[in-house]
């Protein structure tokens, strides 16, 4: 393990492939969403790299909490409920953790535990802060733009 831990290489707040998984879905689904025409899961496969029965418990669960709509039929598939600029990554990482409770400690609070506590908590409110900041509809914009700057060239 490297002794440098305050390099950008060590990652304090872990990224879950659920968290992943369904925020690349989520962009796909954002991408689409001026056209109104449901992208199906194979669609979203195609272009993201997602297990496909992952994908399926995934949608599911963001159908239930009311992110996304399923639509059947032969022109069936998955689109968003909202507008992608209403939905912020914190509510993706809320919807697809769960809540997360606060840890309860048996052990008597210290000095030294208090000022251990006062800055975890100072670094959860940042990390909460970013996420809630950006949205689906950043991502989106922010993808274009990379897309752009660097071009694919066919031959």
């Amino acid at each position: 393990m490297s002794t440098d831990l305050n390099s950008q290489n060590y990652a304090l707040l872990d990224l879950s492939s659920k968290v992943e998984y369904a925020l690349l879905a989520l962009l796909e689904l954002a991408s689409h969403h001026g056209k109104k025409v449901p992208l199906t899961m194979s669609e979203i496969t195609a272009k993201q790299p997602i297990p496909e029965r992952y994908l399926e418990q995934i949608l599911t669960n963001l159908r239930r909490t009311g992110v996304v709509q399923s639509q059947r039929g032969s022109k069936g598939g998955f689109v968003l409920v909202r507008e992608p600029w209403q939905i912020t990554l914190l509510e993706i990482v809320t919807l697809v953790e769960g809540e997360r409770k606060e840890k309860e400690s048996s052990e008597p609070p210290t000095l030294e535990r208090c000022l251990v506590y006062e800055i975890w908590d100072q670094a959860n409110a940042a990390a909460i802060e970013v996420l809630r900041r950006h949205t689906l509809q950043d991502l989106c914009q922010e993808r274009e733009a990379r897309a752009q700057q660097s071009p694919m060239y066919y031959i």
